[in-house]
């Protein structure tokens, strides 16, 4: 059952639930530091522990923030214990105590169904923001920002991508564990990728990207040394991941750096693709495949990975959630378990897998409608992001 309290920082939470729900609560120079060495003892402490057992969880959603216009993510900076939340309408906005409090930056944004701002995250030490957005003409911008206070200001334009069609726009972007930036891009839309850009390595489409987004020799960015592409005639040497319709949502698990994809299917089939850290430069398959079958009568391409795991649309699914690993010491029965949902069902769900294979999956009893996307916050624990306006912390029952 979902509660109608919004979660609030008092006395009668506990000092681990006020983390949970704040962030990092520390606003010392220091914090980034302090920060590191507390996922160094996480880490060693999960290496450690029981693996998840989800038919033991017994869960429930806390509200923790309500009133957004059209949330689709949210990020949190060192030394600021509150969230900060990416509205899909073009507004970052600064959620303390569940409510919105101020505007870290507000960005003209076109506005279909799968347009707008739609990814945001931040320097591991908070001063710089990261956000993907389409322009009014429909086109991706992917921008850094500078942080004055609580304001992004000094934007400096990182990446651009022409998009064909208005869908399928992709918009994750992770600052991860090794300062790299990742992001997701769609195949640039229109139904079965007429393009054929999920499996054309010339282009940004279809792709997860990774790039240094430190500038280098009037470039914006650099190639970090570690890309699969990089000096391969005819690819783009930004490509990490390919062979994708539309990874919404991705994360790397901050225990172990395997990667998950959310890449949102076709007619039929919705998939959750898993690779292994240090793996890079793998097929998932789009648009000879959509989940473990051939779409339009396509052939596997030489080396293409299937899915994890595929959730047909008989069952009311219709656009797959990515969510993340849990790695929190809240909820004993889902660590090591990886979240995820859909914006159709409602429905979250968890799986754990071993060498590529899953051992343990359910319905965890949860359902947050209009699922836009999952969010975890600094110590470990997991946010549900519901557009019609709502964020809820997943806790025990």
């Amino acid at each position: 059952m979902v509660t109608s309290t919004v979660v609030s920082m008092n006395r009668r939470f506990s000092l681990l639930a006020v983390a949970l729900i704040a962030g990092l609560t520390g606003a010392s120079t220091s914090a980034g530091a302090a920060s590191t060495s507390r996922l160094a003892r996480e880490n060693s402490a999960v290496a450690a522990a029981p693996r998840a057992n989800l038919a033991a969880a017994r869960l429930r959603l806390r509200l923790a923030a309500s009133g957004l216009a059209s949330p689709v993510a949210i990020a949190w900076r060192a030394g600021d214990r509150r969230m900060y939340v990416a509205e899909q309408g073009g507004r970052v906005v600064i959620v303390d105590h569940g409510h919105v409090t101020g505007i870290a930056l507000n960005l003209a944004v076109s506005h279909g169904s799968e347009q707008g701002l739609l990814g945001l995250s931040f320097a591991h030490d908070g001063t710089k923001m990261y956000v993907d957005y389409t322009d009014p003409a429909g086109d991706t911008h992917v921008v850094e920002y500078r942080m004055s206070g609580s304001v992004a200001v000094s934007p400096r334009q990182l990446l651009f991508q022409d998009q064909p069609f208005a869908n399928h726009n992709g918009g994750q972007v992770t600052l991860a564990a090794d300062n790299m930036l990742y992001i997701g891009f769609g195949d640039g839309g229109g139904a079965g990728d007429p393009q054929g850009n999920a499996q054309n390595l010339n282009t940004w489409l279809g792709k997860i990207l990774r790039i240094d987004p430190r500038p280098l020799n009037g470039r914006p960015y650099r190639i970090p040394a570690g890309n699969p592409l990089r000096g391969v005639a005819g690819a783009r040497p930004e490509i990490w991941m390919y062979g994708l319709r539309n990874p919404w949502r991705f994360s790397l698990d901050r225990a172990t750096g395997d990667g998950w994809i959310g890449d949102v299917g076709q007619d039929h089939f919705e998939e959750i693709d898993y690779f292994r850290k240090g793996h890079t430069a793998i097929n998932f398959g789009w648009n000879r495949r959509e989940g473990k079958h051939p779409y339009l009568g396509g052939t596997r391409p030489p080396g293409a990975h299937d899915p994890l795991l595929e959730r047909s649309h008989v069952y009311g699914d219709c656009a797959i959630v990515g969510g993340y690993v849990y790695r929190g010491s809240y909820i004993g029965a889902l660590r090591g378990a990886y979240l995820y949902g859909d914006y159709c069902t409602g429905e979250i769900r968890g799986v754990v897998q071993s060498s590529g294979t899953i051992t343990q999956q359910r319905d965890l009893g949860l359902n947050v409608p209009s699922t836009s996307s999952f969010a975890q916050g600094p110590y470990g624990e997991l946010f549900v992001v519901s557009k019609n306006g709502n964020i809820y912390l997943i806790i025990n029952a």
